[in-house]
């Protein structure tokens, strides 16, 4: 079955209403315009996020400014070491029905459209894998029964960078679920200034409805007919190729690559970046641009790598420089053995 693409008036009708998102959220969240579009372009490629930083840089709070701005239910799961995978999803409960004792099905917090998971490397690795089903599926199976989630679905997670005590390492298996890994930076002397002036601590900011859910869908929507052209998929095939090991030079170091799913987030988010761009097509520039924030975090390196100081975010740098959007590249392995 063919697709329609997207048409410039389609794009017409959804540019004003992005454009209204985005500076309803660039008023609650000062200094951090850069952020804002990545977490809109992930979630415009219906995708989840993880979102890495010290404490007190301001994660929650949009999170918090996203959901009321789109008019989303939002649940917050503050992650803790003692938390449980039922928790999360929800635990039946032993309950009166029509007069006879009966075990009733209690929703946990991940049955919301935006589920704030609050700290999550805060938690066990167990309970971790509580969210395996619900972002890769959208449904949840308790005792049996599968039970699918809120469309639209989000899972926003806020991280502490691993040095910080009490923080365990997120499995892989949930790494790769998240569509985007995205560091939040200190804020400049600037913007603190306005922050003292504008804020008032305990006091969270007001927040107006920019979209309703039904024009964020239609935005999504959009997103998803936006047209990729043959070479620039094919160039997101050789990037995604290039993170492994032999693939390239900028992989020396990398113990596991990116997977086949990190190839379709990649395509997904270079299509929404477009669409925030006021473009029908994806470009190599869109692809570029999104490359760290998808890649990095599912990039593993080996023992010698990280002691040497290397990081995923290097070698996604390294590969961009190396792989071009135009050039058929030869693998390492077949240059090394032509030379």
């Amino acid at each position: 079955m063919s697709q329609r693409f997207a048409t410039d008036t389609d794009l017409a009708a959804v540019a004003p209403k992005l454009r209204n998102l985005q500076t309803t959220l660039n008023q609650v969240l000062f200094g951090q315009e850069l952020l804002i579009d990545s977490v809109l372009t992930g979630m415009l490629a219906r995708g989840h996020l993880l979102l890495e930083g010290l404490p007190g840089l301001g994660k929650t709070e949009l999170v918090k400014a996203i959901s009321k701005a789109l008019g989303l239910s939002q649940r917050r799961v503050q992650f803790t070491p003692d938390l449980l995978p039922g928790d999360i999803t929800g635990n039946p409960i032993l309950s009166d029905v029509d007069g006879q004792r009966r075990f009733v099905f209690q929703p946990g917090p991940i049955f919301a459209n935006i589920v704030l998971a609050d700290e999550i490397n805060r938690a066990s690795p167990k309970t971790q894998s509580a969210l395996l089903e619900a972002m890769q599926e959208r449904q949840v199976t308790v005792i049996g029964e599968t039970r699918p989630l809120p469309e639209p679905f989000f899972v926003l997670a806020t991280q502490n960078p691993i040095e910080m005590e009490g923080t365990y390492p997120l499995p892989e298996a949930q790494l790769d679920r998240f569509l985007f890994k995205v560091e939040i930076h200190r804020n400049p002397v600037a913007v603190l200034d306005r922050i003292i002036r504008e804020r008032e601590i305990g006091i969270e900011p007001e927040v107006k409805q920019a979209l309703t859910p039904e024009e964020f869908a239609e935005c999504v929507s959009l997103t998803r007919r936006i047209y990729l052209p043959d070479v620039v998929a094919g160039y997101i095939a050789r990037l995604v190729n290039a993170t492994h090991a032999g693939e390239s030079k900028a992989s020396e170091g990398v113990k596991f690559g990116a997977s086949p799913r990190a190839a379709l987030a990649l395509a997904a988010a270079a299509r929404a970046r477009a669409v925030l761009q006021g473009r029908l097509n994806a470009s190599f520039e869109d692809v570029q641009a999104v490359a760290r924030p998808v890649l990095q975090h599912r990039v593993i390196l080996d023992y010698r790598a990280r002691v040497a100081g290397r990081s995923p975010a290097d070698v996604v740098a390294a590969i961009l420089e190396e792989i071009k959007p135009g050039g058929q590249e030869m693998p390492a392995t077949l240059l090394a053995a032509k030379i």
